[in-house]
């Protein structure tokens, strides 16, 4: 199955939707992009912007999330930052917290007023 974003102006992703793979083949049995864009327009609208994603995130950095956003220069989608202060690494595409999670056996949960990490003791 092919995944497609539709992204709006400010390329926020709006929707995720599932192509079934046939619907996006060319004459010689290759999957298209634009074949599936073309197929996603037919279906919910001319005037809206569509873009594959990876489910396994092998292209495009991540897959697709609503609310998330799609770099048009570095081709890739990144999720909605989590926390003011955390960072986008712009080679994973992935947001990072300003500390770095402790490497104990235990789990925390990020606390944006003291910008660290607290352990979960329940």
């Amino acid at each position: 199955m092919a995944h497609f974003a539709k992204i709006n102006n400010d390329n926020i992703v709006e929707q995720v939707i599932v192509v079934n793979n046939d619907a996006i083949l060319d004459k010689n049995n290759k999957e298209s992009e634009k074949i599936g864009i073309d197929f996603c327009k037919s279906l919910l609208g001319k005037n809206t912007n569509w873009i594959q994603t990876s489910y396994n995130s092998n292209f495009r950095k991540n897959f697709a999330e609503i609310g998330g956003t799609y770099d048009v220069e570095a081709d890739g989608f990144y999720a909605p930052q989590p926390f003011n202060s955390w960072i986008l690494n712009e080679k994973t595409f992935n947001w990072e917290a300003p500390v770095e999670y402790p490497s104990d056996e235990n789990y925390y949960i990020w606390n944006e007023e003291t910008l660290s990490w607290d352990l979960v003791t329940e």
